[in-house]
């Protein structure tokens, strides 16, 4: 090692205070006549050999170390922080329903990560009662490790949204509050209107609030911190650490900041924060310029020892760090180039986690999206293809199998149609190879699906199935059932619909409307059954597969004319809305379907509203 250092003006980072060390090089530059604050250098070390490793090995750690809240017994482990639930629902046109928040909740701690941000609490009684459920049931799960996730609750830096926090993540076994206040100029001149001083003693004054509730996993945030002044930021994050924080996020808000610049603010805090050395560094990057993962991945290289992510990395504007990515680059080449940083990611259930995202969001991902696009395994040039039948590693860095996709074809050759000839054994057979576990009752509503396109189609795709999977899987609670459709339209007749509805309760409704067009038409006699003033903000519809047959998938977004508005972390108000998907060879049918299930949620959204004020008001009579 002393050959690195052949400029005696260079102080190596092993001499520093840290405790987080990882393979890249921090050094002082140092003098006896400058007086100046000592900023720290990142130097990437080199790789002696970077590709003998052809492809990525499975992750070797086989346990997590034990958690403690403002420290990390392996320096080489990272933690995911997974706000999915909370900062992916702030995705213009994604919403989710309490049910599904829980489900997705459930999904985040069989994918393993170490902390469900499951919401804010303050933004109302609904987004309260949806974390404190996941704090309960999911805060509470401990698997024969001694496994469970930390639930934590989002709050602005003030006792009321504090006080919601702690009444929502305290029935968890492991509770955080993660509160926040901006600390760039422009924020803190035109948003906040606080000098420094004040924004200083409201974030030390909130986390010592936190802490004093009972809290003793307090994490705190400095809004906008990529575009702060680093003297300040030094100033107010050795305040917080002071008043009890134990974790310190260090935010990219709007996605500024370039890898080497990040990096470089980690570093900077790290060695410039007093009592850094007591706390857990993190990032929380935005992907505005589309860089998130590499600012992400800088950070961690630079010292930060917990990232924010969300799967698919959906979020407000051009959202956030993806989940998948940042895993599976540090699994990838976490050895060779990142100084041995890892995760304790089941990364075997990333899959199955981006298709309940996707399906609960309404947001699809796009086809050539890393690790989870629906092209990250298909091979269609003849190039490609010829490089893979020798040997896959030729152009596959990473094996589908790690993720939890198993293709039935092997190669990822894109030939065509694959024959499912025996409609009777293939839902059970090939679902968990898809990365699907389906109970009793949705494998028996799949199969007289599947049954019914076997008929129609002669040959069935791993798409066609996992489109039918999704259509009865990942669907709200049904308060309206589709039972029949008819249709008439044409250049001849004026569009005009029969539809029949079935209620939860068994009954069933008929109407008749016409419209423009057959769907219009359906969709005009389902507001005449349901009774529901709605608005359609958005309608889609795609092909799964190449051919005339192939099976439709449709989305729809609506929102209720006397909508429910929610409260966002930034203090914006905006209207609820809610996504609707439905599959089938018939695309007035999938129209129909996925409006349904649209109404289904927004209703069952309804229902559970009035029957928390009901609740909330016997309380208050008692």
């Amino acid at each position: 090692m002393a050959s690195l250092f052949t400029n005696p003006g260079f102080i190596p980072v092993s001499q520093l205070s840290t405790t987080h060390p990882a393979r890249l090089l921090l050094y002082y530059t140092t003098s006896t006549t400058s007086t100046t604050t000592k900023t720290p250098t990142i130097h990437p070390t080199k790789s002696s050999t970077p590709f003998t490793t052809i492809f990525c090995s499975a992750t070797r750690h086989t346990h997590r170390p034990a958690y403690i809240p403002n420290q990390i017994p392996d320096p080489q482990y990272v933690r995911v922080f997974d706000t999915t639930v909370r900062d992916g629902e702030q995705s213009p046109g994604a919403s989710m329903t309490s049910k599904e928040k829980l489900d997705v909740a459930r999904q985040l701690a069989k994918l393993g990560v170490d902390i469900i941000e499951a919401g804010f609490p303050a933004a109302s009684n609904d987004d309260l009662d949806a974390v404190k459920m996941i704090a309960k049931e999911v805060g509470n799960e401990v698997d024969e490790n001694g496994y469970v996730p930390v639930i934590c609750g989002l709050a602005r830096c003030n006792k009321r949204d504090i006080d919601a926090s702690w009444e929502a993540v305290k029935h968890a076994k492991r509770p955080r509050i993660h509160t926040f206040i901006a600390t760039s100029e422009i924020h803190m001149k035109h948003k906040l209107k606080k000098t420094k001083e004040e924004v200083i003693e409201k974030a030390r004054s909130m986390v010592s609030y936190a802490r004093s509730l009972g809290c003793d996993d307090v994490e705190f945030s400095p809004e906008d911190a990529g575009r702060s002044d680093r003297e300040f930021l030094y100033q107010i994050l050795a305040e917080v650490i002071n008043a009890g924080a134990t974790t310190l996020n260090i935010p990219d808000t709007v996605g500024y900041t370039m890898p080497n610049e990040f990096g470089q603010l980690i570093a900077d805090i790290r060695a410039n924060t007093k009592g850094i050395e007591n706390v857990i560094v993190s990032t929380h990057c935005q992907n505005d310029l589309g860089l998130s993962t590499a600012n992400t991945l800088a950070g961690a290289r630079a010292g930060a020892r917990q990232v924010e992510v969300t799967i698919n990395g959906i979020g407000e504007r051009a959202g956030n760090a993806s989940l998948e990515e940042v895993v599976m680059a540090l699994k990838c080449r976490g050895d060779r180039v990142l100084g041995g940083l890892y995760t304790g990611i089941n990364t075997e259930q990333i899959i199955m986690s981006s298709k309940m995202v996707e399906e609960f969001s309404g947001l699809h991902v796009q086809p050539h999206k890393a690790i989870v696009g629906a092209n990250a395994f298909a091979h269609e040039s003849g190039i490609h293809q010829d490089g893979m039948l020798k040997h896959k590693n030729t152009y596959e860095i990473i094996s589908p199998e790690d993720i939890g996709l198993h293709r039935s074809n092997k190669s990822g050759i894109v030939l065509g149609k694959l024959r499912y000839a025996m409609p009777n054994c293939v839902c059970s057979a090939l679902l968990p190879q898809l990365g699907y576990d389906i109970d009793s009752k949705d494998l028996d509503d799949l199969f007289w699906r599947f049954k019914a396109v076997a008929e129609k189609k002669m040959s069935i795709t791993d798409d066609d199935l996992i489109a039918l999977v999704s259509d009865v899987v990942f669907q709200p609670q049904v308060v309206w059932k589709l039972g029949d459709l008819q249709v008439t339209c044409g250049t001849l007749d004026l569009p005009m619909a029969t539809v029949r509805l079935i209620d939860a309760n068994g009954e069933e409704h008929i109407a008749c409307a016409n419209g423009t067009g057959p769907v219009d038409s359906a969709y005009k006699a389902i507001d005449h059954i349901v009774k529901e003033r709605v608005i359609l903000l958005e309608y889609s519809l795609n092909a799964v597969t190449e051919g005339i047959d192939a099976i439709a998938t449709t989305r729809v977004l609506i929102r209720g004319e006397n909508s429910h508005t929610s409260t966002h972390s930034g203090g914006e108000t905006s209207h609820r809305t809610f996504s609707g998907t439905g599959a089938g060879m018939d695309i007035v049918v999938s129209s129909v379907r996925a409006y349904v299930n649209a109404l289904n949620k927004m209703l069952s959204f309804h229902n559970q509203t009035e029957a928390t004020v009901s609740t909330g008001n016997s309380r208050v009579s008692a």
